[in-house]
């Protein structure tokens, strides 16, 4: 049971990201600025996130991207672990409040709490009913504001996570 809450804490981790010119993708994956790519390293599995300029997702993590009239991901639809996923975005402030994944009918709801250089310090799972509350300290930054190493707390284990943000010039 425990490693299955693990499993969910890194899909909402990861959850946690258009006919516009603006798109809040980036600020989905919790970061800001020009970015090109995220690599992200959670224990041990690297991801990588490409944007386009506009900073809107290429097509990969997700599929089936549906956006409001402001750019904000609504929803979107991805595959982990041979599982299909419908996930649903809420947002607050130009940030991600939280997201509910429906996983073989299944609702599993994610709540963020934000720190004050608006980085994630904490993010609550709820599946039915058995909450699981993953803790984040020990913040690097790099030149343009966005975390690159942090630690995350899940019931009692610690583990690093890092990612390299490369940028637009």
């Amino acid at each position: 049971m425990r490693k299955v809450f693990l499993t969910l804490a890194m899909i909402a981790v990861s959850v946690g990201m258009m006919a516009q010119t603006k798109f809040h993708d980036v600020e989905a994956q919790e970061a800001t600025g020009p970015v090109k790519s995220i690599v992200s390293s959670i224990m041990g599995n690297e991801q990588t996130i490409n944007f386009t300029p506009e900073g809107k997702m290429e097509e990969g993590q997700f599929t089936d991207m549906v956006y409001d009239e402001n750019g904000y991901l609504q929803s979107a639809k991805m595959e982990m672990q041979g599982m299909k996923l419908d996930v649903k975005f809420t947002w607050k402030n130009g940030k991600v409040a939280g997201n509910t994944v429906n996983m073989m009918g299944q609702e599993m709801t994610a709540t963020v709490a934000y720190n004050d250089k608006g980085a994630p310090m904490s993010e609550t799972i709820n599946v039915a009913g058995q909450f699981l509350v993953t803790a984040y300290s020990d913040y690097q930054y790099d030149d343009h504001g966005n975390w690159i190493s942090r630690k995350a707390t899940v019931q009692g284990q610690t583990m690093d996570q890092a990612r390299t943000i490369t940028y637009y010039e």
